[in-house]
């Protein structure tokens, strides 16, 4: 605790030596495991707690390493784990050596476990196959851009204990933890102070914006942790193609951290202005965006139990399995291209076309309509195939086959009423393809994973830890998709048997 206090006073004399203003009521804790920032007083809704020189922030544009990464050509994620790396090389020397003294040397992210940790821990989880194609494609993002580094000429002597494979991804696992998009000059990057706020999903208490040097005006652009909240996808991977930032390298002027010279940007400082009201004594959070536990764990190597914003994806491909164990091949294409040809599709990332299952077990209304049309009678999707031969029109055309049963169909899949299409079939499908999809994380039960949870210390066994609180979370909501079909079954035999009463009483 002594080496951190130090740590932490060192880095408040830097940040008071570069201009960087933080409030007295901030104050900052490390318990060893991470550092928090709690009020000292009471904060009120639009307190600012502390004014960030964009010229303080590590970015490519800041960096000592920028023309290596700008004739390089490297941008994104790629140009700001070399700056990283470059600076970490400096030691001391570097000008943002008590910020880098204060990270850690790396995150826990699942991008750094063993590919047996990820086998063990991640098995059926919504990262699993994607954290093991990011190990892949970013030793890949290493080998051919970040090696032939190494060869660079003088002044850039680069020290190869530096830049290894190892190095890099730390370097990606602190980026992906704590960066910033700030601007469109300096693209993404680390900022001292604001990444040493706690996540609370849908907990914001303080909020970043970028003011400009010359005038009081605000602007509320280009400070969001990650760009997450513009893509908070659960499968989306950290390889160069997915994360980058998208604006690649700015060769226009820019400024090291001594320089105050006007940037590119219109604005030259990030504010951090209280949002809620925080009482004396209490943690300050920031949130990352409304964001699933997937995500989290993903770019931030932590996971929060009854996170309302997980989701579990069923793929197309678990359905084609699902069909082919009822009907032949040729059946199954032809009801999959009659649901395309109606205009209906999965969500795709990845070459991989899914289906979301909320949080509360509803599953989306495409996967409900192709299941429909597989138990279909033939009669029902030959009158339906012609129609659309005939015709070439799909709008209506389901609901076309619904209205005979004496039941009202909206053209469009996002008005088509749910209840509708649970037929006692299509629920009997939904609980099957729970079954299916929960039997990815091995032979232990949900209830397996709640007492080895509760058996868990979160100081000793993080990974597993928080990988559990995935499992169950994800889990859980295949539970709920259970709980919807049977009831959404029950329903329907009720509406059956409702129907067969008022039929008996005209007769």
């Amino acid at each position: 605790m002594g080496s951190s206090s130090r740590r932490l006073r060192a880095f408040k004399r830097w940040m008071r030596s570069q201009g960087i203003d933080f409030s007295d009521a901030l104050q900052f804790t490390d318990d060893g495991e991470a550092i928090s920032v709690r009020a000292l007083c009471d904060l009120k809704v639009g307190d600012m707690v502390a004014r960030i020189p964009k010229t303080t922030c590590l970015t490519v544009k800041t960096s000592g390493a920028r023309d290596l990464i700008e004739s390089a050509g490297l941008g994104g994620s790629l140009g700001l784990s070399v700056a990283v790396m470059y600076e970490r090389s400096l030691c001391q020397s570097s000008p943002w050596a008590p910020y880098l003294h204060l990270l850690p040397p790396h995150e826990s992210l699942p991008l750094l476990w063993s590919l047996h940790e990820v086998d063990s821990l991640l098995c059926g989880t919504e990262l699993h196959k994607t954290v093991k194609e990011d190990k892949a494609i970013i030793y890949e993002d290493w080998k051919e851009n970040i090696l032939p580094l190494l060869d660079s000429p003088p002044p850039f002597n680069l020290n190869p204990n530096f830049f290894g494979a190892e190095q890099y991804l730390a370097a990606r696992s602190l980026i992906a933890s704590r960066s910033f998009a700030i601007d469109e000059y300096h693209g993404s990057g680390m900022v001292p102070l604001a990444d040493l706020f706690n996540h609370k999903t849908g907990a914001e208490d303080v909020h970043f914006t970028s003011v400009s040097s010359h005038s009081d005006s605000k602007s509320d652009t280009g400070c969001s942790k990650n760009d997450l909240q513009a893509n908070a996808g659960d499968n989306e991977p950290l390889s160069e193609n997915s994360y980058s930032d998208g604006r690649g390298s700015d060769t226009s002027g820019g400024s090291d951290l001594d320089n105050s010279s006007v940037l590119g940007d219109h604005t030259t400082a990030l504010e951090m202005i209280m949002v809620k009201d925080v009482k004396i004594g209490n943690e300050v959070f920031n949130t990352y965006g409304l964001v699933g536990n997937a995500a989290l764990l993903h770019r931030y190597g932590f996971t929060e139990p009854d996170n309302p914003f997980d989701i579990v994806n069923i793929d197309l491909e678990l359905v084609s399995q699902w069909s082919l164990s009822l009907f032949s091949g040729r059946y199954s294409r032809a009801k999959l291209s009659l649901w395309r040809r109606l205009g209906y599709s999965g969500c795709v990332s990845e070459n991989t076309e899914y289906f979301e299952i909320s949080s509360d077990g509803e599953p989306q209304i495409e996967l409900l309509i192709l299941l429909y049309i597989m138990l279909l009678p033939e009669d029902a999707y030959h009158k339906l195939d012609l129609t659309l031969s005939t015709k070439g029109n799909s709008n209506g055309s389901i609901g076309m086959i619904l209205s005979e049963k004496g039941k009202c169909m909206l053209e469009k899949a996002s008005e088509v009423s749910k209840d509708l299409l649970l037929t006692k079939d299509v629920c009997n499908a939904l609980q099957l393809l729970a079954d299916m999809r929960d039997s990815f994380y091995g032979s232990n039960s949900i209830k397996d994973d709640i007492e080895a949870l509760g058996n868990c210390c979160i100081r000793r066994e993080r990974k597993l830890y928080f990988s559990l609180i995935l499992r169950i979370s994800e889990r859980g909501i295949l539970e709920r998709l259970r709980t919807y079909a049977a009831s959404g079954a029950q329903s329907f035999r009720t509406a059956k048997r409702s129907s067969v009463r008022q039929k008996l009483k005209k007769t």
